[in-house]
Formats: C-alpha cells, sequence, structure tokens
C-alpha cells in the first residue's frame, strides 16, 4: 500500500475522530488486516510526529491511544474562536487531584489528613463528574472508607500515557520557607503566604460554589504532609 496515502488516512482520522485513537482502531479503517499494515500505521504515526515538530499541532500518545491536538504554545489565540468561558478549578480542587494522582489509592481522610483541611464535598463529586477519579476499593478500617485513583481520562485530558509519565517531586520541588510546591501539568505555579484554615474551621466556610461558576484560582498543589497555604474548600 502506498505509504502517503497510509499517512493521509491515518491523519485524516485521527483528526476526524475527535478522540484518542488506539492502533487497532487505526489499522481498522484500512482494507487490509495482515501485520504489514499495521506496521504501515505505525511509520505513518512516526512520520507525523516527525512533520508536526514546527507546525502548531503535535501528535502524542496518551493513554487511550493516539490524539492529534493544539500546541500549548498557540492554545491561547486558538482558544479565542470559542465564546465559552474555559473551565477554571480552584487551588483546592487541584491540590485534591494531585494527592489522588501521586498518592493513589488514597482515601477521602487521608487527603484531609495530608491538606489539613476539609474536603469539599463538591470537589470530589466534581472529579467524578469529570471522570477524573473512580473508588477502586475500601480501606480495611473502621467505615471502610473508598479508595480514590485516577482514570484513564484523567491521563488523558493531562496528555499523558501512563502514572509513570506524571513529572517526579524531585523535578516539581521549590523549597521555600519549608515548603514544598507541586504544580500540576500546564499550571501557573505561585508561592502563597496567606495561612490554611484549620481542619476544625471548614464547617464554617460558606456554602461552595456552584460548579459553573468556578472561581479563577491560583493552581498550586502542596504534597508530602505540608499543608498548602492560603487554600479554601469552599469551592470548586
Amino acid at each position: 500500500m502506498n505509504h502517503q496515502y497510509v499517512k493521509n488516512v491515518v491523519e485524516a482520522a485521527l483528526l476526524a475522530a475527535g478522540r484518542p485513537l488506539t492502533m487497532e482502531e487505526l489499522t481498522n479503517v484500512f482494507d487490509e488486516r495482515d501485520g504489514s499494515i499495521a506496521d504501515e500505521v505505525k511509520g505513518a504515526i512516526g512520520a507525523l510526529t516527525e512533520e508536526y515538530e514546527t507546525r502548531g499541532l503535535e501528535l502524542l500518545e496518551v493513554a487511550s491511544g493516539y490524539r492529534i491536538q493544539i500546541r500549548a504554545a498557540v492554545a491561547q489565540p486558538v482558544a479565542r474562536l470559542w465564546q465559552e468561558r474555559p473551565a477554571k478549578y480552584s487551588r483546592a480542587l487541584l491540590e485534591t487531584l494531585a494527592l489522588i494522582a501521586y498518592r493513589q489509592p488514597i482515601t477521602r481522610g487521608e487527603i484531609e489528613q495530608i491538606r489539613g483541611v476539609a474536603v469539599n464535598p463538591n470537589i470530589i463529586k466534581t472529579l467524578h463528574e469529570r471522570n477524573w477519579i473512580r473508588v477502586v476499593g475500601h480501606r480495611d478500617v473502621p467505615g471502610k472508607p473508598e479508595l480514590l485513583s485516577t482514570t484513564r481520562e484523567f491521563l488523558d485530558y493531562f496528555s499523558l500515557k501512563k502514572l509513570d509519565d506524571l513529572p517526579t517531586l524531585a523535578q516539581l520541588k521549590e523549597l521555600e520557607d519549608l515548603r514544598v510546591q507541586l504544580t500540576l501539568p500546564g499550571a501557573d505555579a505561585q508561592v502563597l503566604s496567606e495561612l490554611e484554615t484549620p481542619l476544625d474551621a471548614a464547617a464554617d466556610d460558606e456554602p461552595p460554589a456552584d460548579d459553573d461558576e468556578e472561581p479563577a484560582a491560583q493552581n498550586v498543589v502542596r504534597t508530602q504532609g505540608l499543608v498548602a497555604s492560603g487554600a479554601q474548600d469552599d469551592s470548586v
């Protein structure tokens, strides 16, 4: 089969799908089913990846397969094509998500112990609705609390192929007054100085904001038992 034709079909399929495609799905768009077509599809993916190096697009392999996406360097101007407001997540939500990602499986109580504040139920609800976390079991302790882990969709959203592709804590550590800063992929890091709301005061927080009105918060998360300064779980 003509190599250029295979490359064109693979590119068109990735652009048309609107989601990641597995190698099996890509090979199934061709009539041939022998081993040679799989090799040609792999070659087409490699060629497209190389061609996109100098363009505004990139071809990545994520947890669910291969996809073509906009490069981060051009995402901001391209985003002006859409009128709807992009989702913005609070620091509290990102801290919770980061702890689940790096310390999974983990219970809600363990998250609260590390962060030093009660986790707003809306945060867990939002993460479930985004299909970024799932229940994988229960801790064998009184109450049998749920064990939370991340999902394949979480990896896809952050352009990761597997959990091992997460930045290491050593890569992300920035010590300042014994505080560790851990920034999620794509987030703008800032070190804050306000004091953390204590766990026993969390019940006095204002009602959580509606998920459609998520405040623009500094996307800063802390881990390894150090509490995030200035975090408030009154919004998601």
